[in-house]
């Protein structure tokens, strides 16, 4: 949404890394200075205080798609600067989270609103992969390429 790429608004705001020094690193606790603007924007907005989500972090353990960093768009607001997914690491991260958690949910409803190609949705679906090579998964991950158009996607991951 920050990107312009899809118009559903969302409750928070999914946070993988910190980058301190040019260097992702896990957000499990955020530094003290957006601990506290975290609190103040939710105070003042009336929004959920955990707005900010740092769940998405556990990425890191396996490894973002190879030239994630360099893709990133770099948004300023005030002395807040963001490096937010570039369309093609949203896809990919779109389909993990979808073929997760099925074709009704909002990731699915966000890969159909991004539009993605086929060529896209393979790579993204060969990165997952990586992060979860279960069986289930892949059946589960096989479900979604389906249902999102891509042709003998068994045969193609």
């Amino acid at each position: 949404m920050l990107l312009g790429l899809i118009g559903r608004s969302t409750a928070d705001l999914d946070v993988v890394a910190i980058i301190e020094h040019g260097r992702y690193l896990k957000a499990t606790t955020l530094p003290t200075d957006l601990q506290e603007v975290v609190r103040a924007t939710s105070a003042v907005m009336g929004i959920r205080p955990d707005w900010i989500n740092p769940g998405p972090t556990s990425l890191l353990d396996l490894g973002l798609p190879e030239g994630f960093a360099e893709r990133t768009i770099e948004r300023v607001y005030g002395t807040l600067v963001m490096h937010l997914a570039g369309r093609n690491d949203q896809v990919f991260l779109k389909l993990y989270a979808a073929a997760d958690q099925g074709p009704h949910s909002k990731h699915f409803e966000d890969l159909l609103a991004l539009e993605a190609s086929e060529e896209e949705l393979l790579g993204g679906a060969r990165w997952t992969l990586t992060h979860d090579p279960s069986p289930g998964f892949r059946q589960e991950l096989i479900r979604a390429l389906v249902a999102l158009g891509v042709e003998n996607a068994e045969l193609r991951i």
